[in-house]
């Protein structure tokens, strides 16, 4: 790694007085099934949705109905036309989906491609990115320097907002955190709900400009509670690149090297955008289609990117992995590797959901291209760091893992590695904490996200409404005095 050749700066101190970063409240409310206990009076209000709302298998083929928006082979059902972007994973010929080796596109050109420039150049190319998402090509000198001061002069958060700043209470989770901050940015904005193309654009620069500072401010709230110290909040680099700005918080004074921040850039450019039919993607549009407000548009997909099937996967797949290193004795054995994998598919092991984190993906058969990429960026690193090891059982999962899924699992369907199996290790590599991984991804999310949700504003322009077939019986009516 390169010098730390930064110069220190005055970083601004805020005790519990100045910021609500640093309070802790605490419901005196405990939950009605708490406070009021679980009597046989309630087990139907607890209990009923068990006994309605299990669909029986058989009537998803009867009626035809798409689970998830799938069609039977798995693929997605299609619902809309984009020029944002193309993942490619298989080929349909005669109806029947044909494995390929996978392909990711951003307005035509390859992935591979754009990360490649960039490092060769020794440039940071998530700006270029992110600007080509949402304008529709690739950027001249002049634009991009523009693009970067405007999203750079949106870097402060606005005056009094630390006061309000919504931190966690008593929870780890910083995806809550940037939800609630994101809503309390409409209260900030004059004309929140003015979706022209210009108020559109403006406010996708002002969350790329802000969200890294929020979330990294955040965990730095966390860690300086966890430890009783101040919360240590640098001044706002408007010349900052994205990598930059997130490692500038969570390092502190520390600092980071110019070689750390170019494999951050790489990690934005891969998270940036992955379609239109990913959950986080979709619910964007969904709301969209509805004419909200982008804040409210955005929350909502930061709400959907937590969860553990979406974006909170890489964080999952880094537990999962060190998991695995602390129950198996010899990381070189494929017999040891191999038996606790199998325990995690028995649902006997880690989080005991069955599944193996990092593998299979809804679209990508043979190979997911962002993996690829990753895998190269993570063993360079890791060769440097002297975590080859870890590497190797990474690599030993990734090939154990499909054969004991098929065998284990009964899983017929193509499986191949994707992303979330080496983006944690690289984070961790990186210094990341953990409850950052997941935010870092909604960050670099926030450019492609911006790209759908104007697509569905100015293109598609009709809201998103599917139907469901209703199976339940007509019912008599039973007056209050008369049910028992």
């Amino acid at each position: 790694m390169a010098e730390n050749k930064r110069p220190k700066r005055n970083f601004r101190l805020l005790n519990r007085s100045e910021t609500s970063a640093l309070s802790h409240i605490v419901d005196a409310y405990p939950m009605p099934s708490v406070g009021l206990g679980m009597p046989p009076v309630s087990e139907q209000l607890y209990d009923g949705m068990n006994r309605v709302d299990k669909v029986p298998p058989e009537l998803y083929k009867r009626y035809d109905v798409k689970r998830g928006l799938r069609n039977a082979d798995g693929s997605g059902v299609l619902v809309g036309l984009t020029t944002i972007s193309n993942v490619h994973g298989y080929n349909k010929v005669d109806g029947k989906v044909i494995p390929d080796k996978g392909d990711l596109k951003y307005r035509g050109y390859h992935i591979a491609d754009l990360v490649e420039a960039s490092q060769r150049e020794n440039r940071f190319g998530y700006e270029e990115v992110a600007y080509l998402l949402l304008s529709g090509a690739l950027p001249s000198v002049a634009e991009l320097d523009d693009f970067r001061a405007r999203i750079g002069s949106r870097r402060q958060l606005p005056e009094g907002y630390l006061a309000l700043f919504p931190r966690v209470t008593y929870s780890r989770s910083i995806m809550n955190v940037l939800q609630r901050a994101t809503l309390l940015l409409y209260a900030f904005d004059p004309t929140p709900d003015d979706t022209s193309p210009v108020h559109e654009v403006d406010i996708a620069l002002s969350l790329l400009g802000r969200w890294p500072r929020v979330a990294s401010i955040a965990h730095a709230a966390y860690a300086a509670d966890e430890n009783n110290e101040k919360l240590v909040v640098p001044p706002a680099q408007e010349d900052y690149s994205m990598a930059e700005t997130i490692l500038d918080v969570l390092r502190g004074d520390e600092g980071f090297t110019h070689d750390e921040a170019m494999l951050l850039d790489v990690m934005l450019m891969l998270h940036a955008e992955h379609g239109g039919g990913n959950n986080s993607t979709f619910t964007t549009r969904v709301l969209s289609s509805s004419g909200t407000d982008a804040y409210s548009a955005y929350a909502a997909a930061l709400g959907s990117l937590k969860g553990p099937k979406h974006g909170g996967a890489n964080y999952k797949a880094g537990e999962m992995i060190d998991d695995i290193a602390a129950h198996v004795g010899d990381w070189g054995s494929d017999d040891e590797v191999g038996a606790y994998l199998e325990r995690i598919l028995r649902r006997e092991a880690f989080d005991r959901t069955g599944l193996i984190y990092g593998l299979g993906h809804a679209v990508y058969t043979m190979t997911d291209p962002r993996a690829e990429i990753v895998r190269e960026y993570a063993a360079n690193l890791a060769e440097k760091r002297g975590q080859g090891d870890k590497l190797e059982l990474i690599k030993r999962v990734e090939r154990l893992g499909p054969q004991l899924m098929r065998s284990v699992r009964g899983i017929k369907k193509p499986i191949s590695t994707n992303i979330d199996m080496y983006t944690g290790f690289v984070y961790e590599m990186l210094g990341i904490p953990q409850d950052m991984f997941t935010p870092i991804f909604a960050i670099a999310r926030m450019a492609g996200w911006a790209a759908h949700r104007m697509e569905e504003l100015y293109g598609s322009a009709r809201i998103i409404r599917p139907a469901y077939n209703s199976y339940m019986e007509d019912m008599q009516y039973v007056p209050l005095k008369d049910r028992y």
